[in-house]
């Protein structure tokens, strides 16, 4: 069949998206080639302290980057969009949407950007003997309670955003394993996930918990259920399907996979979900993902969180909450400059032009140094973070090398946390494969693969990134042959993908060296002006 019959016979798969700075949508045929999309651009805000994004503002986001699908598909194809053969909904990971029993939020919700929680962090890493993040589900709880904050009487429920998204959709409170592994940390049994029972037994016997009315397990009573991937998690309901498409025009009934995170879309849409094969998802935040062959022999908290794939393998994950945001600011400074001075190149021209400019960089970088904190990093031990540059009074200060410093401090939290899995760990990785912004010019896959040491592929789908993953994912729970995801994946979904490969060069190796231990002495710095800025 055509893309156009696909669609209009309802054959075709939708999966959405809500990443940091857009939501996004796309239809993949039965080939698993994207046939239409749609977007949505959103940031986020700091509303007393807290990263958040208004709940009103997460329906409108969701409805609107649905609306300019349906747009997209009637452009192209010049039909109406009214079903689908199955759906998924991934968002970040992490985070607290907290509820009442009558279905309003609570506090606003808290993202995976905050870093407000390392009381709980650490009291829970230590009662557990195993990472638990600032970010987690579990650590806002728990600090909520520490806090002693009002809403805790009354709450009723907790979810992760594409959670929460996936039960108003579905009227199903369930959850993915990779993104349950971001809300408390799991045990898997063969083919079924679970929260980890002796962690919830030590967690029932704090004495804080014990205050709190709960008749059985507070997790299992808060938390949704956790599924694995290709299992059954509902259907979209009628007021689902008005939700989604305030229209009318979109059928009920359509079946829905586990909601994930963005993680465990992105092991999806790089095929990263064998033992031994990692990926990096670089845009917004950055993080890596192996999956492991064994246990670590121990826990690293705040530097080396332990999730799942989707389909239950354990994956240590360095997590860095910092990267292109910075030199995305600097990049918009650039096209201002060059709009009052008449230029008529538009953004994109601007970003591929500087970042491939920096491969004209000196070794070291011309001796500058930034700092890409607009938040908090807690690999490197910053509850909160302030945009930095820096620079020797004989510094060469060139644009190829400004651009080079801003690429490379993208990195350099991220190359921290790796340094303790190939250094002290010695995790051997097969592949590496990249997907995100960061991966848009050659540049980017260049220095990734010096600064991970290792040969870092993008595959033409890269671009697809999360919401392609996610329609991956929903494919998936529709294939009857009850192979693995990750025969799935190999054998029908990225036999004959193309990708481009970077191997790790010996100049850039030692360039991004020079860097990476200025940028590590230079921490100092970059305290004194969080504690005086």
């Amino acid at each position: 069949m055509t893309n156009k019959e696909i669609i209009e016979n309802g054959n075709a798969v939708l999966g959405i998206e809500f990443g940091s700075t857009r939501i996004k949508a796309v239809l993949i045929n039965d080939k698993f080639e994207p046939i239409a999309n749609g977007s949505y651009t959103w940031e986020n805000t700091l509303d007393n302290g807290i990263w958040t994004y208004p709940l009103s503002q997460i329906h409108e986001g969701l409805q609107t980057c649905y609306a300019d699908l349906k747009a997209d598909v009637n452009k192209r194809y010049g039909i109406k969009l009214t079903s689908f053969k199955a759906g998924g909904i991934s968002a970040m990971m992490h985070g607290y949407l907290a509820f009442d029993k009558d279905g309003n939020i609570l506090v606003p919700f808290r993202t995976w950007r905050n870093t407000i929680t390392g009381q709980a962090s650490k009291e829970l890493s230590d009662l557990f003997g195993f990472p638990v993040p600032e970010r987690w589900s579990i650590s806002h709880l728990y600090q909520a309670i520490l806090n002693k904050e009002e809403h805790i009487s009354k709450l009723a429920n907790v979810y992760t955003l594409a959670a929460y998204i996936h039960f108003m959709l579905t009227g199903k409170k369930v959850i993915g394993a990779g993104d349950a592994s971001g809300m408390f940390p799991l045990k898997i049994n063969g083919s079924k996930a679970e929260y980890n029972q002796d962690f919830i037994n030590k967690f029932e016997q704090i004495d804080k918990i014990k205050t709190i009315p709960h008749s059985g397990s507070l997790i299992d009573e808060l938390f949704p259920k956790v599924l694995m991937a290709g299992e059954d998690a509902g259907s979209l309901t009628k007021e689902g399907a008005l939700f989604l498409d305030p229209t009318g025009e979109l059928k009920d009934g359509i079946p829905f996979c586990p909601p994930e995170g963005d993680a465990g879309t992105g092991m999806a849409a790089t095929n990263s979900v064998e033992e031994k094969t990692g990926n990096i998802s670089a845009g917004t935040s950055v993080f890596s993902m192996v999956v492991l062959q064994k246990d670590l022999s121990k826990a690293y908290p705040g530097i080396i969180d332990i999730v799942t794939t989707p389909d239950g393998k354990p994956v240590a994950m360095v997590h860095a909450n910092n990267c292109t945001g910075e030199h995305n600011y600097w990049i918009n400074l650039f096209k201002e400059v060059g709009d009052l001075m008449g230029a008529k190149a538009g953004i994109g021209e601007y970003f591929d032009t500087l970042i491939m400019k920096s491969l004209e960089a000196d070794k070291d970088c011309g001796g500058l140094l930034s700092y890409n904190y607009l938040s908090g990093e807690t690999i490197t031990g910053f509850n909160s973070g302030r945009p930095l540059f820096a620079r020797a009074e004989n510094a060469n200060f060139t644009i190829a090398n400004f651009m080079r410093t801003q690429m490379f401090s993208s990195l350099g939290a991220l190359r921290a946390g790796m340094n303790i899995l190939y250094d002290e760990e010695k995790v051997p990785v097969d592949s590496m494969t990249g997907a995100g912004g960061y991966f848009k010019t050659e540049a980017g896959l260049k220095y990734m693969a010096a600064a991970m040491k290792t040969s870092v592929s993008a595959m033409e789908t890269a671009g697809e990134g999360g919401p392609w993953g996610m329609a991956l994912l929903a494919a998936y729970s529709l294939d009857n042959s009850k192979e693995s995801l990750a025969d799935f994946l190999n054998t029908k979904v990225f036999g004959n993908c193309k990708k481009t490969t970077a191997a790790p060069e010996k100049d850039l190796i030692e360039s991004f060296n020079i860097f990476f231990e200025r940028y590590m002495k230079g921490l100092e710095i970059e305290r004194a002006a969080v504690n005086t800025l």
